[in-house]
């Protein structure tokens, strides 16, 4: 890049970059297109188009894997190919998917009718009544979160002439019945969130203007949302509100068929699942309860009816140990599937509740190692037989979608994906490194047997908002760094849910700058290790994750070669200004208190940029249609840093949402011309495989 193109810290303003945050602003798109061009010119050349082609290839192969869920009898799924690059949603039954060349009937071609309604759509949401053949889908303009609701009918496969329509807004709908919708959107003055989501909840009658709809329920615009879900798996329709306070703490109410409405009597912070009259919850927090304490993390079950009596005689359905923690639970079929992590290994316990107390068994005939996800087969729990999904891979064998009938049968396989690139030769390893603090941090290797000391590694990582990383299948790094001799490290840092509650905790608020110490010790674990070289390890972070990738920019730089942030989050300072993120001051903090911004200070990368330091090439890249992050912070860091005279580029398409692109194409693209940054600037060519 030549001196010329870049900006100028010449503004007497605090922040001479703001100007960057006006997204559609003829000043910041001028800036974006100019910056597009130089990054394209650079790194797009013949072969990122040999790439893009080959990995847009493998995402539109008609034998990936169609993933399914379950409405009435009906299994519904929305593909994606070269020929539907928005896609097609389409049902079949579940006889015919299991044969090898299943029969669909498609529902709705989102490609035509973008195209016929000259709009940006995506198909992001199908929200079914249990022996309905209405729907409300939710229609976004190029992959943002707020999206448009309209009603549509199964029968006849078209919109509902004078049906439900609601204007582009963040949240959604449910079914209460077939004339009544259950409303938790933002539409509307005064409906949003400082956060931007739904403030209240409405019943939305059909034929009346959605400003006369019956509010239910608000909350406090500090809140970050309020949601509710309608629940047919009791005697009667009942109604679960969720009053949202922060990312991380809510209130439960319970409204029953007569509209009466009564608050929960449980911590803010706990998961809860409720089928028929039984329930089941994990603490986020110890719980002193008539004399007794629950640690953090425990699981408890009661009958419903017993507790809104009064009673709090819990079950304790699961007790976390150091490095064994919950990831999740569902109900289906009458039954409750706890999800566990034991060092990192999956286990699945099945807990039965009845009159005589609650039975638990471990599901059989799944592998007690790689990657195991569970889920319910049907979308409506009063539906369910109890049948569940399992999607079972690591990352040298690729997924297998396997049916257990009603959650006890052996498992079955419905569908194998094809092996997308060649992986002899590789093995999959798991290490640990040493953090700052003496903290033990796992890390699963990926790469060739032999080591040769120099070898072209890309890490990634996120730890943030108790997301547990896995080590999945990834066809773009296998066929693209793996077939052609690099290594792949994944990390599990503090800030995840690996290890639950104390785990996350480690790693947010303060505690935030560990999480990417987690990182650069891991880093530095691969060259004591004999793995690689600084200068040949390529790092990339997106989301929570850019602000992983700014830090090492900024205070590890000398352990990376090369990084590259997507849709990143960067600037603390002005983060809950922007979009989205008030919701997130659970997790990183509040800039406008100055004891948080003290800490918050301390990680903002943009901040603390200092000219003439030896800060690796990074490539900074963002969408302009993400509604969640705010595009300003990624274009704000990659100005900064080039008017300081770094190694700095920026790349913005103008669709994709809070990801990759709106289609396989798009997408491939995006994450190509991420591996033809990085490898150019480890120093690694393709021809060196």
């Amino acid at each position: 890049m030549s001196v010329d193109d870049r900006p100028t810290l010449s503004a007497p303003d605090d922040d001479p970059w703001l100007w960057l945050e006006e997204i559609e602003g003829a000043r910041a798109l001028d800036f974006v297109e100019r910056q597009n061009s130089l990054t394209l010119g650079a790194f797009a050349g013949p072969a990122y188009e040999r790439d893009r082609d080959l990995l847009a290839a493998i995402y539109d192969r008609p034998d990936n894997i169609p993933y399914v869920s379950r409405r009435g009898a009906e299994l519904h799924n929305l593909w994606k190919d070269a020929s539907n690059p928005r896609g097609l949603w389409r049902r079949t039954t579940l006889a015919e998917f299991r044969k090898a060349d299943p029969a669909w009937e498609t529902m709705l071609d989102i490609d035509q009718l973008a195209a016929r309604e000259g709009e940006d759509w995506l198909l992001s949401g199908i929200t079914t009544q249990p022996g309905s053949a209405r729907a409300i889908l939710s229609l976004s303009r190029g992959g943002s979160d707020a999206v448009t609701l309209r009603e549509f009918d199964l029968g006849t496969r078209s919109f509902v002439a004078d049906g439900f329509v609601l204007p582009e807004a963040k949240g959604g709908a449910d079914w209460l019945d077939a004339d009544t919708l259950l409303l938790s959107s933002a539409h509307g003055e005064g409906m949003a969130t400082a956060s931007g989501y739904s403030r209240t909840l409405r019943l939305w009658r059909r034929g009346q203007p959605v400003d006369q709809a019956q509010m239910i329920f608000e909350t406090t615009a500090d809140h970050m949302a309020a949601s509710g879900m309608v629940d047919a798996t009791g005697s009667a329709p009942r109604v679960w509100i969720v009053d949202q306070i922060d990312f991380f703490n809510h209130a439960i109410w319970l409204r029953d068929a007569n509209g009466t409405t009564t608050k929960l009597d449980l911590p803010t912070g706990v998961w809860m699942q409720a089928h028929g009259d039984w329930f089941a919850m994990k603490l986020r927090t110890d719980w002193q309860v008539e004399g007794r304490t629950y640690a953090t993390d425990t699981v408890l079950g009661l009958s419903l009816s017993a507790f809104l009596a009064g009673s709090r005689d819990f079950k304790v359905l699961f007790e976390p140990e150091p490095r064994r923690a919950l990831q999740g639970l569902f109900w289906a079929g009458g039954r409750l599937v706890l999800s566990i992590l034991d060092e990192l290994k999956p286990q699945f316990e099945i807990c039965t509740p009845s009159g005589n107390g609650w039975s638990r068994e471990m599901l059989p005939g799944l592998p007690k190692i790689g990657v195991v996800d569970i889920w319910p087969l049907d979308r409506h729990p009063s539906e369910s037989n109890g049948d569940l999904l399992a999607n079972v891979q690591d990352p040298l064998t690729p997924p297998s979608l396997l049916l257990i009938e009603r959650g006890v049968a052996s498992p079955t396989v419905l569908k194998q994906a094809p092996k997308t690139f060649t992986a002899d030769g590789l093995v999959v390893t798991q290490h640990e490194a040493i953090s700052i603090d003496g903290e033990r941090i796992p890390y699963v290797q990926t790469g060739p047997v032999a080591e040769t000391g120099d070898a072209p590694v890309y890490m990634s990582a996120y730890g943030g908002f108790a997301h547990s990383v896995k080590p999945y299948y990834n066809s773009s790094l296998g066929k693209l760094w793996l077939e052609r001799g690099g290594t792949t490290v994944q990390a599990n840092l503090r800030g995840g849910g690996e290890f639950g509650t104390r785990w996350h905790d480690a790693g947010r608020l303060a505690g935030k700058k560990l999480s990417h110490d987690d990182f650069a010790a891991v880093a530095a674990d691969l060259v004591r290790r004999g793995v690689t070289k600084p200068k040949r390890i390529a790092a990339q972070g997106g989301s929570n994750g850019g602000i992983l990738i700014t830090n090492m920019l900024v205070r590890y730089p000398e352990r990376f070669g090369a990084l590259f942030c997507t849709i990143p989050l960067i600037d603390m300072r002005r983060y809950t200004k922007l979009l989205a993120g008030a919701s997130w001051i659970a997790e990183y903090g509040d800039p406008d208190k100055p004891e948080e911004w003290a800490w918050l200070k301390t990680y903002s990368a943009y901040h603390n940029v200092k000219a003439g330091q030896p800060y690796p090439p990074i490539l900074i890249a963002t969408t302009r249609r993400d509604d969640r992050v705010h595009p300003g912070h990624a274009r704000k860091m990659a100005a900064k840093l080039q008017a300081m005279g770094f190694d700095a580029w920026f790349y913005e398409p103008a669709a994709g949402g809070h990801g990759y692109g709106k289609d396989n194409k798009e997408r491939a693209g995006f994450e190509v011309l991420g591996f033809r940054f990085l490898k150019e600037k480890i120093g690694w060519r393709d021809d060196e495989a």
